[in-house]
Parts: structure tokens; C-alpha cells; sequence
């Protein structure tokens, strides 16, 4: 992988440790989650008229619609599995899995081939990161069922996603339009279930929180999907997991959370992992 991705998947990567950080320390993780999407979706209409391209091609349409789904499903598991369970737990356990279902079947679904080198950094990530959640022993066995079942979502997006980047003709614009539209689902169905007037209280309270969470969310997402017309898209999605890394510094500092030495050795395997990524 060229050095100029490797460093744009590593700050997507801090982006996207911080938004989870922030939908972890809310008070409601379900509605916090929904913010964090309408942040997106206001950020990326604000960035829409300074784009090349307002419109992707007709071609990416379908992948955009389908991605819209994908998403309303993904946000809710997130606010799900962060009210049951710690973040040492269930983000490991998410961004884990994830690039390892995509490794493992690329071959099949995108006949892309990756070398030697860079299998051996797929695995030694994913093993960094499955490390780290078996040694967060805080959470608990509903919270693990459900970060596990977004794996296989965060999965069929990547899948989806690199694929509508390279049909869209320009994969900012392709972002800007699937971070636009799933708030109109996820708002939706919170208003359906809760009731319009709560559900709008806490988002006066919250705005700025998903404001800034959700321009994150835009940058980390679009920078991935920009490697991913560069470089190989499972290798773009495991590289993306040193978000761990982030976010274990922010879970320790900020939020407080024990720290064993497994974390740290976890941590080293991930950062050799990318090292091997990148000699590949």
C-alpha cells in the first residue's frame, strides 16, 4: 500500500475511535448513535456544493440505496451494543471481526488477491484486536452476541461500499450521499417507537455532540473509502482497525476504563500487523 493511504486510513481511523467514544459516553446510547448519523448528514450537505461532483453516476445508485439499509441497520446495533457493554468489549469486537469475514472472502466476491504479506497483516490485526476482547472481561455475553452480528454487517457495507466508491465516479461524492440519507430512516423509526416530542428534546440537548461526531464520522469513512480505490479493499478495511489503538488511549484517558498489559500487547501485535501491511 502506497504511504499517502496508509497515513489517510490511519486518521480516518482516529476519527472513527472518537465518534464510538462519544456514542459510549452518552446518555442514551440508541438516540446518541442517531445524532451521530444527522451530525454526518448535516456535514456532508454543507459539503456538497464545493464537490466536483454534486451527483454520483447513475451506476452508483443502487449501491447508495442499498448502503442507506445497511447503515440504519449498523447505527442501530451500535446503540445497542454500547448499552450493554464496555467499549473494551464490543468496538474490539466489531472492528475485528469485520475485516477478517471481508479477507477472507474477497477472493470469492471480488476476485481480488492479496500477497502473502499482506494476509499475514490481515491476521496478525485481527488477532490484536480479538485479543483485546477477550481480555475486556466487563462486558457480557449479549453485548459480544451483538457486536459480533455487526461484524457481519460492518462487512456487507465494506462490501458495497468499495464497490459503489469505484462505480460512483468520485468516491467523496459517493459518501456525501450515504451519510445524507439514513438519518430520514434512523429518525424514522425512533419517532415511530419513542414518540416525536422526546426524541426531539434530545437532540436539542445533543446537537453540537452529534455535530462534531458526525463530521468525523464524514471524514473517517471518506477517507477509507477514497483507499479503497487505491489499494485492496480488504486490505484498506483491516488497515482501518488500528482505530483500536485510538481508542484505547481515549477509553484509558477519557472514559476511564482499566487497562491491563494484554491491551498493550494487543496493541503491538495491531501496529505490527500494519507495519507487515505496509512492507507487503
Amino acid at each position: 500500500m502506497p504511504l499517502d493511504v496508509v497515513f489517510l486510513v490511519l486518521v480516518g481511523a482516529a476519527f472513527h475511535a472518537t465518534w464510538n467514544a462519544l456514542v459510549k459516553s452518552g446518555s442514551d446510547k440508541q438516540l446518541d448513535s442517531s445524532m451521530i448519523a444527522l451530525g454526518a448528514s448535516v456535514a456532508s450537505l454543507c459539503a456538497l456544493p464545493f464537490l466536483p461532483m454534486t451527483l454520483p453516476h447513475p451506476e452508483a445508485w443502487p449501491y447508495i440505496l442499498a448502503s442507506i439499509c445497511i447503515h440504519f441497520t449498523y447505527y442501530q446495533l451500535v446503540g445497542a451494543a454500547y448499552r450493554f457493554g464496555d467499549i473494551g468489549l464490543v468496538y474490539p469486537l466489531m472492528r475485528g471481526v469485520a475485516p477478517l469475514i471481508v479477507a477472507t472472502t474477497s477472493g470469492t466476491v471480488l476476485a481480488e488477491t492479496l500477497s502473502p504479506m499482506m494476509y499475514a497483516g490481515v491476521l496478525a490485526i485481527c488477532a490484536g484486536v480479538l485479543t483485546l476482547a477477550a481480555e475486556a472481561r466487563s462486558g457480557n455475553m449479549k453485548a459480544a452476541g451483538i457486536a459480533i452480528l455487526n461484524a457481519f454487517v460492518i462487512a456487507a457495507y465494506t462490501y458495497v461500499d468499495g464497490l459503489g466508491a469505484r462505480a460512483a465516479g468520485d468516491p467523496i461524492t459517493y459518501t456525501i450521499w450515504i451519510c445524507i440519507l439514513p438519518p430520514l430512516l434512523l429518525f424514522s423509526f425512533a419517532f415511530f417507537m419513542r414518540g416525536v416530542r422526546p426524541v426531539v428534546a434530545h437532540a436539542r440537548r445533543t446537537w453540537r455532540r452529534g455535530l462534531f461526531g458526525g463530521a468525523g464520522s464524514v471524514a473517517s469513512y471518506g477517507l477509507a473509502l477514497y483507499a479503497m480505490t487505491k489499494a485492496p479493499i480488504a486490505a484498506v478495511a483491516a488497515l482501518r482497525e488500528t482505530s483500536i489503538l485510538f481508542a484505547l488511549i481515549i477509553s484509558v484517558v477519557f472514559l476511564k476504563e482499566k487497562a491491563s498489559v494484554w491491551r498493550y500487547i494487543a496493541g503491538g501485535v495491531i501496529a505490527l500487523g500494519a507495519l507487515i501491511m505496509k512492507l507487503g
